[in-house]
């Protein structure tokens, strides 16, 4: 719905969510709200946070008394309804880190910098050994085009970092060695301790969490400008910032996984790709349908790759049925993949897989709007 401050008319709205009257207005932050009537045009007046605003209210009658996030800002501040109570330590995690967030391609593009400069040499033994250990925790095409393989990925992720951690043998050494997170804290350790000032603050309007804006085939970042005279320091301080917002990202993924009334999770899983890292992102959901009392699993997945373009998919599985739609943003990738249907047809066939759909489509899909949840949406 489409909101417009009433109680501060004559200023802007970018003006008015900056004032005193919207301080908590920030990301991540939990408002109480409440309807007060309907308004002479015929819209919804609500009281949220300190702020009274009108709404086009299309998505049926509000409770009296209700709870939106903020999930982000700007020129349109986007805020969504709680179904539960907010848990203010989920909350109060999710302030902190949404405005620090980055994807993963900055990183990439500043690793792969750094393994083409001679600069690397001059760096001290412990920080090329994390940097070691973080490039050992990339995956391979290879090793994710195997069931296995895939499963390992995942597992490694950085989502499940201290769920394994906390199994009998768990241990700090061997996890930091192979799985992401590991690896990224390792890292942001080492260059926390020879930082001379942290990295800078997130921007406000910090982009909301994955599972809020659903799958998205992200580019690789193109490698970062030659500095001048290859200095270290500076090459460090970039390394810094990339890798806390790198870990601002598992961990906001990791916040919000399992946080809806069924399970799901969205997984980034970095590749050692052809002449360059990609990023392959999952969402993975348990489905439950309240009419027929099924059950089953849908996996989605995006990726971008420099020689097939944009790509994304979808997968929905109740056994022994399994549905597969496909998109690609370029016309001959669609060709590409069509031509392998026959044999993916056989495959499934052979394992005894039912298969409803098969299909590609020329063009990326529209995010779900299962996942958005968006309540409000503000204008100027």
């Amino acid at each position: 719905m489409i909101i417009q401050p009433t109680s501060l008319a004559a200023l802007t709205w970018a003006g008015a969510a900056s004032g005193t009257a919207a301080q908590s207005w920030r990301i991540g932050s939990v408002l109480s709200a409440r309807p007060l009537g309907v308004s002479a045009l015929g819209l919804q007046v609500l009281q949220i946070g300190a702020l009274t605003v009108e709404a086009d209210v299309s998505g049926g009658q509000l409770p009296a008394q209700f709870q939106v996030r903020v999930l982000s800002l700007g020129a349109q501040p986007q805020l969504e309804m709680l179904a539960h109570p907010a848990d203010p330590t989920l909350q109060r995690a999710l302030r902190e880190r949404l405005p620090q967030q980055n994807g993963y391609a900055p990183l990439l593009s500043t690793l792969d910098a750094l393994a083409q400069r001679p600069v690397l040499r001059q760096l001290p033994p412990d920080l090329r050994a994390a940097l070691a250990l973080l490039e050992q925790s990339l995956r391979t095409p290879a090793e994710i085009t195997r069931g296995e393989g895939l499963r390992e990925a995942i597992n490694r992720s950085g989502m499940f970092f201290e769920s394994r951690l906390a199994l009998p043998h768990g241990n700090l050494a061997a996890l930091a060695a192979d799985d992401w997170k590991g690896a990224l804290l390792r890292l942001a350790g080492l260059l926390d301790r020879r930082a001379a000032t942290p990295p800078a603050p997130g921007r406000s309007d910090a982009a909301p969490p994955l599972l809020q804006r659903g799958l998205q085939a992200q580019p690789r970042a193109p490698l970062p400008p030659l500095l001048a005279g290859e200095n270290v320091e500076q090459l460090l301080d970039r390394l810094h910032g990339d890798v806390k917002a790198a870990l601002a990202r598992v961990e906001v993924a990791q916040l919000e996984a399992g946080a809806g009334p069924l399970p799901a999770w969205m997984i980034e899983i970095p590749l050692q790709g052809d002449g360059g890292r990609d990023v392959l992102q999952l969402h993975l959901e348990f489905v439950a349908d309240a009419a027929d009392g099924g059950h089953g699993w849908t996996l989605g997945f995006a990726l971008d790759l420099p020689t097939l373009g944009p790509l994304q998919g979808e997968l929905q599985l109740r056994e022994p049925r399994l549905s597969v739609r496909l998109w690609a943003a370029q016309a001959e990738t669609a060709q590409r993949l069509e031509r392998q249907f026959t044999a993916l047809r056989q495959r499934l066939a052979a394992c005894g897989v039912l298969l409803d759909q098969l299909s590609c489509q020329v063009g990326l899909p529209q995010p779900p709007g299962r996942h958005s949840a968006v309540l409000l949406q503000a204008t100027a």
